[in-house]
């Protein structure tokens, strides 16, 4: 009998890396699977910039890692390629329209100046968001048209925690919207 995750391999071929699915087949794989929305900010020199992003996840709490990535396409791709440090803004419901504004192509993000601050250390930081972590940027690895970012995480802050076991109030994106979790979508 042949086994389905060889049948298509040639010879000399890396196992796995024969085929590949389609973008679309990827992108409808990945709709059905919600993710957190994180902003993250960074100033390498040339002015603020900021996006919105669902890649964001920890890695390890000792020492305190995460990662994100970034579209080469992103206007803020370059700035970030730079950036020693950047600000990872991590959001919940009431922070939509930041969520919004980071996601927004053709705006100038930092118009509103009462809407973000500078830290001690320069970098740019939402008002109000429910957390934000600061980190310094360890590494980057090319991924295919992005660049995934690993960040340490040097400073934190929490306006609206979250206690274990709660539901809080999570903004969550899926399938090309937003959305509030909440206690009605507790299952266990």
């Amino acid at each position: 009998m042949t086994n389905p995750a060889t049948a298509t391999r040639s010879a000399g071929a890396r196992p796995g890396f024969d085929s590949s699915l389609s973008p679309d087949e990827f992108k409808a794989a990945f709709r059905g699977h919600p993710a957190g929305v994180a902003v993250i900010t960074a100033d390498a020199g040339g002015g603020p910039v900021a996006l919105t992003a669902t890649s964001v996840s920890s890695v390890s709490a000792d020492p305190p890692l995460l990662i994100f990535s970034i579209s080469a396409q992103s206007s803020t791709a370059a700035a970030f390629a730079r950036a020693e440090t950047v600000v990872v803004h991590l959001l919940d419901a009431d922070d939509l329209e930041v969520a919004k504004l980071g996601a927004t192509r053709g705006v100038d993000r930092f118009a509103e100046t009462d809407r973000y601050s500078r830290l001690v250390t320069g970098e740019p930081v939402y008002n109000g968001v429910r957390a934000w972590v600061r980190c310094a940027v360890i590494g980057r690895m090319d991924a295919g048209g992005s660049t995934v970012i690993a960040a340490h995480a040097l400073q934190s802050q929490i306006d609206r925690d979250v206690s274990g076991g709660q539901h809080g109030d999570a903004l969550v994106y899926h399938n090309r919207s937003w959305h509030r979790l909440g206690e009605h979508s507790q299952i266990t």
